[in-house]
């Protein structure tokens, strides 16, 4: 698939040009990243899980993620459980390998909380053919919207409507209050029986009972209103309606002084207390003092309350203010009655305590002794000079009971050690000082406290002895252990390995302590290594210089292999013995070892006779090689006076395979021959003989293939050459006798001029004579051939020798010849292995 891609790439970048390389970014990255093993990257925290309000517009973005490829990707959503037409295709955009994608709402979204509040997302995501299966989890939450409702009467307290029982019947009495905007809202009174029979409208009108009020004076009724929308939000408020009596009935209060003491810290329109009278549509004001600069009264319900700052440091004479509160009717403001309010300020602790420092961010070793000072704090409260101060500490990230640090008065101390090992990573420590000053009431400031711990490289790394074995045949690159570091210090495992090894038979690696074999190992020459293993420990405190090592003493034991075959000294034994007529007679001991395993006894080796034991005259017994009788009877089994015994040795480990090997004992037999004659001449019957299997192993010479078709070769050769020589020499010979007499007379005459001349090789000598007796030999035919015959053995003869001395290395070209006065025809010089006889023309 890689390859496919690759080849429509290339294909795309040749016909689309720069804008190719425009749209796939640099050609060489891709292919690379294409031929790469991996192209997903970036999808992490599967499965995902987000939470989404029910209020949620559609095309709102739920979910973002990214992720790298190296060919065009596509993102479909696969499914959707419980089906829904919520979601829409996801979308993606990127430049070159990496996309960002996003899952968004569609516009047919309405999501309910109450109807279904999680959807399982199936998103498919495919790259250069591999398909991934993203899982996204969707939990939708009920939305807290806006209150729908305000008012008093949806507070707490609720709100408190009076009314005459005079009133008409389906009055207007009150008036419920909603957000600006709401619709699709409905009201409705949940009030119990007893509370009548008041109604709402949908405009929140709240209406007298249709039977009216008359007879209840005096009387509350409390009134429960819900409010809910279509949305499923709702509220409740509370109204208390209390029917007043006849307006006949007079304006009294029940006291004639009232006194209220208030905090001078009491701030602007917060309620100083209330007056109330009795009478129906009462209505308060205050008469004295007027204007009244620091109070007011709510001519409804006799509210007092305050207009301004009660400042006493600033305005002393507002301790003690004396007002006049007038009750009246008022359709009849003659009807009224007289009250004395008194209103004591009491002075107020308005600063908080201000300390030095405020704030307290410092760093200590972890090694810090206990009852260290980290901090002196020094107060002052700003409203009195006097006050004393209370110190108390909080700490926030500890659980344990023996608190890190301490308060003795002002002072921070460090209460128990500041261990960075066993608290790290959570080395920070954060606390709170509260200063509360004597005043009232008591104000209170905060000392943040935030100590770091730094780390301080107190403990060396150790490691275990140990002992580690491993095959003598164990290949280059093997796991033998892994040496287990530790530090006290943190991070625990944060150590590099060093191996103190003359030899370079094995490697420590610096990170994970994962010892490993770079030669090859010899039981036979080295058993045991010993290995010295440094350890450093880094990045255990802040100067990173600062370092501690330490060292263990590491075991590697060579375990034995079997791969030596055992060695017999001497290989080969050469004995004589007697055949005397003795049973389980001793011929030798074998004396073999083992490479492997040198202290093995020599009796402890398998040794079995596996040739040239005829008849079964010889065994063995461990190492020790017995004989039984020899039989030289001639009327009997005649066995051999020479054994050529082999004798497999084979070894018994200490491993498989094992190994073996063969040593050769040659014995001689001596006929033992007694004196004493047989009580019998008549040989013993022998009932059925019993055959005997012999084995003969003869040498032969093999030579090599080579050899045998050089030697076929030079003598097919030789023996063509001496054929083909054989067949035209007679015809050579006739026709030379039988020429013109004055030829021959010719030839002898020019022959005659080099009479003198030494003849050049033996050969032209004997061809010579062989010419002078054909002259005196008159001729005949008979003659002739006897002469061939012999000139052709002498050449024969000649040849050989040529052939023989070149293969010496001689070069020699003529044999030394007696003189000859006879004619001689002429013969050139010849090279060796040629013979050739060039007659002269007539």
């Amino acid at each position: 698939m890689k390859l496919l891609c690759l080849g429509g790439l290339i294909f795309a970048l040749e016909m689309w040009g720069a804008s190719g390389l425009l749209n796939f970014g640099d050609c060489k990255s891709l292919v690379h990243e294409l031929l790469s093993p991996g192209t997903i990257q970036a999808l992490r925290g599967l499965p995902w899980i987000v939470n989404i309000s029910e209020k949620q517009a559609p095309g709102s973005v739920i979910h973002i993620f990214s992720f790298n490829c190296s060919c065009p990707p596509t993102v479909e959503l696969d499914s959707v459980n419980p089906p829904s037409s919520f979601f829409n295709q996801p979308s993606f955009s990127g430049y070159y390998t990496q996309y960002l994608a996003k899952v968004t709402l569609s516009s047919a979204a309405r999501l309910d909380a109450q109807q279904v509040n999680h959807y399982q997302l199936n998103l498919k995501l495919t790259c250069m053919g591999k398909k991934w299966n993203l899982p996204l989890s969707v939990e939708v939450f009920k939305a807290h919207d806006h209150p729908i409702c305000l008012g008093r009467v949806f507070s707490t307290a609720g709100d408190k409507v009076q009314v005459l029982e005079t009133v008409e019947p389906q009055s207007l009495i009150y008036v419920v209050l909603l957000r600006r905007g709401l619709t699709g809202f409905k009201m409705m009174l949940t009030s119990p029986r007893d509370a009548g029979s008041f109604s709402i409208n949908e405009l929140g009108q709240v209406l007298t009972p249709s039977q009216g009020l008359i007879g209840s004076a005096y009387k509350h009724f409390l009134l429960k209103i819900l409010v809910t929308d279509g949305q499923g939000s709702s509220c409740q408020g509370t109204l208390t309606v209390e029917v007043l009596p006849n307006p006949s009935n007079k304006v009294s209060f029940r006291i004639q002084f009232q006194t209220f003491n208030i905090s001078e810290d009491l701030e602007a329109g917060r309620m100083v207390g209330q007056v109330q009278a009795n009478g129906s549509r009462v209505r308060y004001e205050i008469t004295e003092p007027v204007p009244c600069p620091l109070y007011s009264i709510s001519s409804v319900d006799g509210l007092i309350r305050t207009t301004a700052p009660l400042d006493l440091g600033r305005n002393p004479g507002a301790a003690v203010t004396e007002i006049q509160v007038m009750a009246y009717d008022p359709f009849q403001p003659s009807i009224s009655a007289q009250l004395s309010v008194t209103i004591n300020v009491l002075p107020t602790n308005t600063w908080a305590p201000r300390c030095t420092p405020a704030l307290l961010v410092t760093q200590v070793p972890e090694t810090i002794p206990v009852g260290s000072i980290l901090m002196t704090l020094a107060c002052s409260d700003p409203d009195s000079s006097s006050s004393t101060f209370h110190y108390q500490l909080r700490h926030h990230n500890e659980t344990k009971s023996n608190h890190s640090f301490r308060l003795h008065g002002p002072v921070l101390e460090v209460n128990s050690a500041l261990d960075y090992d066993s608290s790290a990573p959570s080395v920070q420590y954060r606390a709170t000082i509260l200063v509360t000053d004597s005043g009232q009431p008591p104000q209170t400031s905060e000392v943040p406290v935030l100590v770091t711990v730094t780390p301080v490289n107190e403990y060396a790394p150790i490691c275990p002895s140990h002992t580690f074995r491993v095959r003598e045949d164990a290949p280059h690159g093997t796991l033998i252990g892994t040496v287990l570091g530790s530090d006290r210090d943190y991070p625990p495992n944060s150590i590099e390995y060093h191996i103190s090894d003359s030899s370079g038979n094995f490697y420590i690696d610096p990170r994970s302590g994962k010892l490993h074999l770079l030669a090859s190992l010899d039981y036979e020459k080295e058993k045991t290594y010993m290995l010295v293993i440094f350890l450093t420990d880094r990045d255990q405190e802040q100067d990173s210089t600062h370092h501690r090592s330490g060292s263990c003493t590491i075991t590697i034991e060579v375990q034995n292999v079997n791969d030596y075959a055992p060695e017999c000294e001497p290989p080969f034994q050469e004995i004589t013995i007697s055949s005397a007529p003795s049973v389980n007679a001793e011929v030798t001991r074998l004396m073999c070892s083992d490479r492997d395993r040198p202290e093995q006894a020599p009796g402890a080796f398998s040794f079995t006779i596996v040739g040239g034991n005829s008849n079964g005259r010889f065994y063995m017994r461990d190492n020790i090689l017995f004989h039984d009788v020899f039989s030289f009877q001639s009327n009997g089994l005649l066995d051999s006076h020479t054994y050529e015994l082999l004798v497999r040795v084979a070894d018994n480990g200490p491993t498989l395979p094992l190994f073996s090997t063969t040593a050769v004992v040659i014995v001689h037999v001596i006929p033992w021959m007694t004196t004493v004659p047989t009580a019998s001449t008549k040989p013993p019957m022998v009932s059925s003989p019993t055959p005997l299997l012999v084995t003969r192993i003869e040498d032969y010479w093999a030579p090599e293939a080579w050899f045998v078709v050089v030697l076929t070769v030079t003598g097919v050769l030789l023996f063509t050459i001496l054929g083909w020589l054989l067949c035209r020499w007679p015809g050579r010979m006739a026709l030379s006798q039988q020429t013109h007499g004055q030829s021959s007379q010719t030839l002898l005459l020019d022959s005659s001029s080099s009479l003198m001349a030494e003849p050049r090789t033996l050969l032209q000598a004997e061809i010579i004579s062989s010419a002078a007796a054909q002259e005196h030999g008159a001729g005949s035919e008979a003659n002739l051939n006897s002469m061939g015959k012999s000139c052709f053995k002498k050449l024969v003869a000649v040849l050989f020798w040529k052939w023989v001395r070149y293969i010496k290395g001689i070069q020699a070209d003529s044999f030394p010849c007696p003189s000859h006065t006879l004619m001689t025809p002429y013969f050139p010089p010849a090279p060796p292995f040629l013979f050739s006889y060039h007659p002269r023309p007539p």
